[in-house]
C-alpha cells in the first residue's frame, strides 16, 4: 500500500514537473522576441520608421474578446505650422495569433514626437503599422486632437476598412 502511494506522488510530482517545464519553455519562447521590456536602458526611437511594435502570442487565440489601450500623452507636429498637434489616442483591437506588448507600444506613439504629418495622415499611418504587426481581426485607431484655432479634431481609422459609399468594382 506505501508503494502504490509513492508511485502516485511520483507521478503527481513528474505531471507538475511537466507542467512547469512546459511553462517555462513557453515563457522563454514568447519572452525571446521582446527586446524593451524589463529593459531600462531601452532608448526611444527616434521616428515612425526606426520604432518596433514587438508582439507577443494571443494566450486565447480560439476567443474574440477585444483589448484597448489609451494614452493622453501623444505629440506630432503640423507640417505646415511646426507647432505640436497633442491628441488622446485610442487603440481598439480584437487579436488574432499575436497581441501588441503595451511598452514596445508606448515606444512607437512616443516616436511621433518630432513626425511632420497631418492628424488623418498620423492616425492612418498608426492603425496600418499596427495591422502589420500583430494582424488583428478587428482594429479601430481613434485620435483625439486637442483644440486648435478653435476646432478640434478627431480621426476614427478601422481595420478591415469599410469603404463608405463605394461598391465593389
Amino acid at each position: 500500500m506505501i508503494c502504490a502511494l509513492s508511485n502516485k506522488v511520483g507521478a503527481i510530482d513528474l505531471n507538475r514537473l511537466r507542467a512547469n517545464l512546459d511553462i517555462a519553455v513557453a515563457k522563454t519562447k514568447r519572452v525571446g522576441r521582446l527586446t524593451l521590456l524589463g529593459r531600462s536602458e531601452a532608448r526611444l526611437p527616434t521616428s515612425p520608421s526606426e520604432a518596433r511594435l514587438e508582439t507577443f502570442p494571443n494566450p486565447a487565440p480560439s476567443r474574440n474578446y477585444r483589448i484597448h489601450f489609451e494614452t493622453d500623452d501623444f505629440t506630432s507636429v503640423c507640417p505646415i505650422t511646426g507647432q505640436p498637434d497633442f491628441a488622446r489616442i485610442d487603440i481598439d483591437y480584437v487579436p488574432d495569433s499575436l497581441c501588441v506588448e503595451s511598452k514596445s507600444l508606448k515606444f512607437y506613439l512616443a516616436s511621433y514626437r518630432n513626425e511632420r504629418a497631418f492628424n488623418e495622415a498620423v492616425t492612418n499611418r498608426i492603425l496600418d503599422d499596427f495591422v502589420k504587426a500583430c494582424a488583428p481581426r478587428d482594429a479601430t485607431v481613434t485620435a483625439q486632437f486637442s483644440a486648435r484655432g478653435g476646432i478640434a479634431l478627431t480621426v476614427r481609422a478601422e481595420y478591415p476598412g469599410k469603404m463608405a459609399g463605394r461598391e465593389k468594382e
